[in-house]
C-alpha cells in the first residue's frame, strides 16, 4: 500500500522538512507540493490524493477555509507553528496535528495512524463486498455436479481444457471448463492468478519469494506477467 500525498505548505523550509521525511517512509509518495491552498484546490479538480500535509497559516486562504471547500476530503495531517488551530481543525475530521518543528519521530507516528485508517477502511470495504458475492459455485465433473464453497477451495491447476481444483481436505475435483472460464466466475477479492496455469485463494498464502507462492505446504508458481498484479492486490 502506498498512499499518494500533496503538501500544502508556504514556507520553503517546511516543504524540504516535509519532502525529506515522506521520502524516508516507503508507503508515502509525493506527488505535488503547492505554496498556497489557490494552487491545491485547482490540483485536487484533476488529480486523486490520499493525504494531504496540510499549513493552516497561509495568505488569502487559510487551511480551515481551504479544508471547508472540499467536498470528498482525504486524509489530512495539519503543520502548523500555531496551536491554537488544533480544535478546529479536529473538527474537520483531521486524522493528525504535528506542531513545528515536526520531529521525525512525531512525523512517522502520524503518518502510522493514516496507514492504520487506511488499512481498516480497505478491510471494510473488502468485507462488505465479500457479503454481496455467492459464497460457492457449482462445477461438473463426469456425471456429478459438485458444490464448490469458495471457502473450501486452495488451489487451481489448469490441464489443456481441463482444471484440477485442490480443495483444503485434499480433494481434488477434474472438470472440463478451462482455467479462464472457472477464473470469471470467482470473485477478485478471493482468488487470484499467478500464472497461466494456477488460481489460488488469496487468504490462504502464507508467503511469497521470488517467483514462488507458499500455500499450505505446496509450492505455486508466480508467473512474471502475473507478478506485478498479484502485488498489487495484496497491497504490496
Amino acid at each position: 500500500m502506498q498512499l499518494k500525498c500533496l503538501i500544502v505548505e508556504d514556507e520553503k523550509l517546511a516543504q524540504d522538512v516535509l519532502k525529506k521525511y515522506i521520502s524516508l517512509i516507503p508507503s508515502l509518495q509525493l506527488i505535488q507540493c503547492c505554496n498556497n491552498a489557490s494552487e491545491a484546490i485547482s490540483y485536487l479538480h484533476s488529480h486523486k490524493v490520499d493525504l494531504i500535509f496540510l499549513d493552516i497559516n497561509m495568505p488569502e486562504l487559510n487551511g480551515i477555509e481551504f479544508l471547508k471547500t472540499l467536498q470528498h476530503l482525504p486524509y489530512v495531517i495539519i503543520t502548523t507553528a500555531y496551536s491554537e488551530y488544533a480544535l478546529e481543525g479536529y473538527e474537520y475530521s483531521v486524522s493528525d496535528y504535528l506542531l513545528k518543528p515536526i520531529r521525525y519521530e512525531r512525523f512517522v507516528k502520524a503518518v502510522n495512524k493514516v496507514i492504520d485508517l487506511e488499512k481498516k477502511q480497505l478491510s471494510d470495504t473488502i468485507d462488505k463486498k465479500s457479503e454481496e458475492v455467492d459464497e460457492f459455485i457449482f462445477i461438473k465433473e463426469e456425471n456429478t455436479v459438485h458444490k464448490l464453497e469458495f471457502s473450501q477451495l486452495l488451489y487451481i491447476q489448469a490441464f489443456g481444457n481441463y482444471v484440477k481444483i485442490f480443495k483444503i481436505d485434499e480433494k481434488v475435483i477434474v472438470a472440463r471448463i478451462t482455467l479462464t472460464e472457472l477464473e470469471s466466475q470467482l470473485p477478485d477479492l478471493l482468488f487470484l492468478r499467478t500464472h497461466k496455469s494456477y488460481i489460488v485463494a488469496i487468504r490462504l498464502i502464507e508467503k511469497i519469494k521470488n517467483n514462488e507462492i507458499f500455500i499450505q505446504n505446496k509450492i505455486i508458481p508466480l508467473g512474471n506477467t502475473y507478478k506485478q498484479e498479484v502485488l498489487r492486490k495484496i497491497k504490496i
